[in-house]
């Protein structure tokens, strides 16, 4: 028997929208794949160095601005708080702390095990993060960030210390600037890591979203709250720790993108989740371009203009809840 299924036109406007946000992502990576000093068609090399440079890049930033944003909506439902991601958390500086410990103690530790070293730092801070807001009385939604970059600016100067003790300062400046240049053939591999985060983020969509409701709720529909509230809290830890290793900080990156996605869409995650993705690969898609063309044929870190558009945005949203 024949069935016929009618779509209602709801639904055929949402996919129509999301296969135009598709094709305006792809535009962007062909942007960045086209975009940069050497002429690629000008001889034989120019093909090679699509191999060696554009490519790896562009898949960084992809790979990159996913699970950054990704894991930035997991924060927000762990916290119940829209100004929380791994730079508002002090995450990202505990993985920073961890990369020059292994730099210090173990020097001929290879980049995976940096890697790890700087996830397993960044994991301890964040579930100490946890810690602190399930002791501290919470007044105003205000106070979870200012904790978490107290936290952070407190982890950040231990940092700084040591790598002045150690004369390792424009290393440690290196680390804390976010860019993309360094990413070639050979170097960004690691961060296929982060897919797998993005994947498990998608597949535990629905117990993220319970707990993000609170530890009564959460348990009294049998979701084990503690469960999901480490493993979330690994999820972002291994994010922010391989993306700092391999290409530095990305501000504000995790608390822009789900918080306007939400603005346009509403709360429902799972729903969510493929705009939050898509909207973290173009922002920071776009952010690298402008930098790689401001001041052509030099290159501005892409995270000083990610930490311009963010820090607007996060000002936007504390005036739009003052207003609420």
């Amino acid at each position: 028997m024949l069935q016929t299924t009618i779509e209602p036109p709801r639904q055929k406007r949402r996919w129509r929208a999301l296969a135009t946000a598709i094709l305006v992502v792809c535009g962007l990576l062909v942007a960045s794949l086209a975009i940069g000093v050497y002429d690629i068609t000008a001889d034989d090399f120019g093909a090679e160095l699509v191999w060696i440079t554009r490519v790896p890049r562009t898949l960084a930033l992809v790979l990159a601005g996913a699970a950054i944003a990704t894991s930035g909506l997991v924060m927000q439902m762990l916290t119940q708080n829209r100004f929380v991601d791994a730079t508002t958390s002090g995450t990202t500086e505990w993985a920073a702390l961890g990369l020059l410990l292994s730099a210090l103690l173990l020097p001929d530790l290879g980049l995976v095990g940096k890697m790890v070293v700087a996830s397993c730092f960044a994991f301890a801070g964040a579930m100490l993060f946890m810690l602190i807001l399930s002791r501290v009385v919470i007044r105003s939604t205000l106070v979870v960030p200012l904790i978490g970059i107290m936290l952070g600016a407190v982890v950040s100067a231990a940092t700084t210390f040591l790598a002045a003790q150690f004369s390792l300062l424009q290393m440690l400046g290196t680390w804390f600037m976010g860019s993309f240049t360094q990413v070639v053939r050979g170097r960004y591999e690691v961060l296929w890591v982060v897919a797998v985060v993005t994947i498990l983020v998608f597949v535990l969509a629905d117990r993220i979203t319970v707990a993000g409701l609170g530890k009564d709720v959460a348990t009294s529909i049998g979701v084990n709250y503690q469960t999901i509230l480490v493993s979330g809290t690994a999820l972002v830890a291994v994010a922010a720790g391989v993306t700092v290793v391999v290409v530095g900080f990305l501000p504000l990156l995790g608390l822009v993108v789900p918080n306007i996605v939400s603005m346009v869409r509403g709360d429902n995650v799972r729903a969510n989740l493929p705009w939050v993705a898509l909207g973290g690969i173009a922002l920071v898609t776009l952010c690298d371009i402008i930098g790689r063309l401001i001041i052509r044929p030099f290159e501005v870190p892409v995270s000083m203009v990610l930490g311009l558009v963010g820090a607007v945005v996060f000002i936007a949203l504390l005036f739009r809840q003052q207003r609420a």
